[in-house]
């Protein structure tokens, strides 16, 4: 059975919206964060100390958007990939990885440099920089949906739920109220899918306290 090693509303959620897309049976492995610092032991298994770690037969991965590509092309290729036969797959590889590299990396930093570092270090210039990187960068996503409900191929697929995260973590940053229209309409067709709110629940349920 697949296993995903996971943190709430970190990176590792995009796995685990997908693995409820996907509907195969999955073990969620619930890690408080910074796993490196919380979950010594967890180093054993992921040097780096980071979420998402799936684990899925001999696979061992811990990229995020790779995580994605690797489920949907394996256990989705008609619904959440898209073929390499297919004139929409240079666009659904560039937005799968958009979402990652391109829309995440500036709101990690941000939270980063807002919320984990200590007072001390913390760079409220760099707060601003990557902020007004994140809301260019957005622009390319608004132009995109332009007359579509989605990302790619007329369809949903993997490359929303990498582009979708983003959204979640830039709401968890207070940034919505700078997005346009049109992103805030996908981001409320991304969050009415039956999967992403499995995933939420699935989340939900892992991190509720236990019984006293």
């Amino acid at each position: 059975m697949i296993e995903l090693y996971h943190c709430q509303d970190a990176r590792s959620f995009r796995c685990l919206w997908m693995l409820e897309e996907i509907q195969q049976p999955y073990t969620l492995k619930p890690l408080q964060y910074p796993p490196k610092l919380t979950a010594p032991e967890y180093l054993k298994i992921n040097p780096a100390g980071t979420v998402p770690l799936l684990l899925d037969e001999d696979a061992v991965m811990f990229e995020s958007s790779a995580i994605l590509q690797y489920l949907a092309v394996r256990y989705a290729p008609d619904q959440l990939a898209v073929s390499s036969a297919d004139a929409a797959y240079a666009g659904w590889l560039n937005w799968l990885h958009f979402g990652e590299a391109t829309l995440t990396v500036p709101l990690g930093t941000m939270f980063r440099y807002a919320y984990t570092e200590p007072e001390a270090r913390r760079q409220p210039a760099v707060v601003a920089d990557q902020r007004a990187v994140h809301l260019d960068r957005l622009q390319l996503v608004a132009k995109a949906l332009q007359g579509h409900d989605y990302l790619c191929a007329d369809r949903f697929t993997a490359a929303d739920i990498s582009v979708g995260y983003a959204l979640l973590l830039g709401r968890t940053l207070g940034l919505h109220g700078e997005y346009p229209d049109t992103v805030l309409d996908y981001w409320k067709r991304l969050q009415e899918r039956p999967a992403f709110k499995a995933a939420k629940a699935a989340q939900k349920q892992a991190f509720a306290p236990a019984s006293a």
